[in-house]
């Protein structure tokens, strides 16, 4: 239970800030953690946990290679109706190489070796998206303490908001290409010769969040460097990407594409977001079962969440219950808890048929209506 102190602290920055649009729930009764499902989880996925290069590497090539071929394909191709198919592949073929960010931000990095600098060569750095956005910073959504809180990166309590927060959450993702551009063209370059705006940029401008209350702290040395590298290097993209589309080198038309497929992506991904969890939570810290019932499975037998909650997204509940399994394992792990715990336990409670129905509930609890 929190003290007087740690209550007073989190509401007083939560009306600065974005939890202050949110309406008062509804009392609830605190979830005690349901030790036989954590215990079962953690027994259960024992020989889980060690991740398989060869289907890292094979799952991201291929859908690194497919991305581009049919990024190209969108841009290139002169039949409309094929390149606006093509543009569809791409899409989801580099939100998915895209979504690998997640793993490489929980992976012990000497298991793949070389895997976390070929990704963000390869998807990283040409997205817009270098892996130092998300390291560092999704793994504090899964401390114990700050999940569901104000000083959580990844949490808003968006059922709680009002009706416009979601179109408005949604749409923001659009002008993210946008927004990437400008911050390793400008504000990159400007940052590392000015301290002061290095600090703000640092700690504001530096994080794949969605609470506008987080604020990114000061990095070990030795990530700090790395950190470094790959803001130079996502930075002379930028700037040799506008530089080539201002003097003609890549038309106008193809960089409209690029700059459509990537916002498409975002957007995909800003959707997938809105349904991860209920969003349910008024700011209070929370036991691990009730963090693992305000997130969400959307398991088999549906196939569209192959789609749009890829690299093991489609487990995201479970993933809370077990950080450390890697994508390829979760399926698994999924099977062995359903084939083990009892029908009445809460490991259940957290699967889900599809999109529609998880946007549908957001929206109606949003109108007040549970």
């Amino acid at each position: 239970m929190a003290s007087p102190m740690d209550t007073t602290a989190t509401l007083d920055r939560r009306t600065a800030g974005a939890w202050a649009l949110a309406q008062p729930p509804a009392p609830r009764e605190r979830i005690a953690d349901d030790k036989a499902l954590l215990r079962a989880a953690a027994e259960l996925s024992r020989d889980l946990a060690a991740p398989r290069p060869w289907i890292y590497w094979a799952d991201s090539l291929a859908s690194v290679a497919l991305g581009y071929a049919a990024l190209a394909g969108a841009i290139l191709l002169p039949q409309t109706g094929l390149a606006i198919l093509s543009g569809i592949v791409a899409v989801f073929a580099l939100y998915r190489a895209g979504s690998f960010i997640h793993e490489v931000s929980h992976m012990k990095h000497a298991a793949v070796p070389g895997y976390r600098l070929a990704w963000n060569l390869l998807v990283g750095v040409p997205l817009l998206i270098p892996s130092f956005l998300y390291e560092g910073v999704h793994t504090l959504h899964h401390a114990k303490t700050r999940y569901g809180t104000v000083d959580d990166p990844e949490y808003l309590p968006l059922a709680l908001m009002k009706p416009w927060s979601v179109p408005m959450f949604v749409g923001a993702a659009a002008l993210a290409p946008i927004a990437f551009l400008f911050r390793f063209a400008v504000l990159s370059p400007l940052s590392l010769a000015i301290p002061p705006l290095r600090r703000t940029i640092a700690a504001r401008f530096s994080a794949l969040a969605i609470n506008p209350a987080f604020r990114r702290r000061d990095e070990k040395d030795e990530y700090r460097r790395y950190w470094v590298r790959l803001e130079i290097a996502a930075g002379l993209w930028a700037i040799a990407l506008i530089a080539l589309v201002a003097t003609g080198i890549v038309p106008l038309k193809a960089f409209a594409i690029f700059l459509g497929v990537l916002a498409a992506t975002m957007v995909l991904n800003q959707v997938r977001t809105l349904v991860a969890h209920l969003w349910e939570n008024d700011g209070e810290a929370m036991t691990v079962t009730a963090q693992y019932l305000d997130s969400v499975n959307v398991p088999p037998p549906g196939l569209l969440p192959m789609l749009w909650a890829p690299v093991g997204l489609r487990y995201h509940a479970l993933h809370h219950l077990l950080p450390g399994v890697p994508y390829h394992n979760l399926g698994e792990a999924h099977r062995r808890l359903c084939a083990a715990v009892e029908a009445g336990s809460p490991y259940h409670k957290a699967s889900y048929k599809g999109l529609p129905g998880l946007l549908g509930r957001l929206v109606r609890s949003t109108f007040g209506q549970r």
